[in-house]
């Protein structure tokens, strides 16, 4: 991860200041989240929406296809996932590996781990900054319980067949899949 932060470091700078000069605002966002054991930590990302609730918001909104809270940069930061490489500070800090269960806001914790069964069994591991749900195109908006189920079961799957292959494998997908944008 310092490797990979030192390499992007560069970009990383580049989208801190574009960031800075559209919004005029903080370039870094973080919400909390809960991590290995259930434990909370902050997770980081650059902005790419107006709003900036905290992951304990009740009625916390979803990011949907064409939301109008997010910002032009944001766009194309989202579109490439660009805005979670400031997670690789996570990764250094031990609270997140480079693969393994997205981390959700705590407020989508408590509600769909009394909705779906096995969802808090996600937190056996740590969060990952992509996984097997990333790769199978279950990532974004969740419509509805579906979505999310079937987003928790690629979880739980990764983290029963889960060994050092299976992780470069899903890096290496990761990669092709923020290649288009997808």
């Amino acid at each position: 991860s310092i490797l990979i932060l030192v390499f992007f470091a560069p970009l990383l700078i580049f989208i801190f200041l574009i960031i800075k000069y559209q919004t005029k605002d903080k370039s870094l966002y973080k919400q909390e989240r809960y991590g290995f054991n259930g434990k909370a930590f902050f997770i980081y990302k650059f902005r790419t929406m107006t709003a900036s609730d905290s992951g304990y918001k009740i009625d916390l909104q979803q990011a949907v296809r064409n939301d109008k809270r997010v910002t032009k940069v944001g766009k194309f930061l989202r579109k490439y996932s660009l805005d979670e490489l400031p997670q690789l500070i996570n990764v250094i800090k031990g609270e997140m590996s480079l693969v393994g269960p997205r981390p959700h806001a705590v407020s989508h914790n408590e509600i769909y781990r009394y909705k779906i069964n096995g969802y808090m069994q996600r937190h056996s591991i740590k969060p990952g900054m992509t996984g097997l749900a990333q790769i199978k195109g279950l990532r974004g908006e969740t419509k509805n319980i579906r979505n999310m189920k079937d987003r928790i079961n690629a979880d739980l799957e990764y983290i029963q067949k889960w060994d050092l292959i299976l992780d470069l494998k899903i890096l290496v997908k990761t990669f092709f899949v923020l290649f288009k944008g997808s």
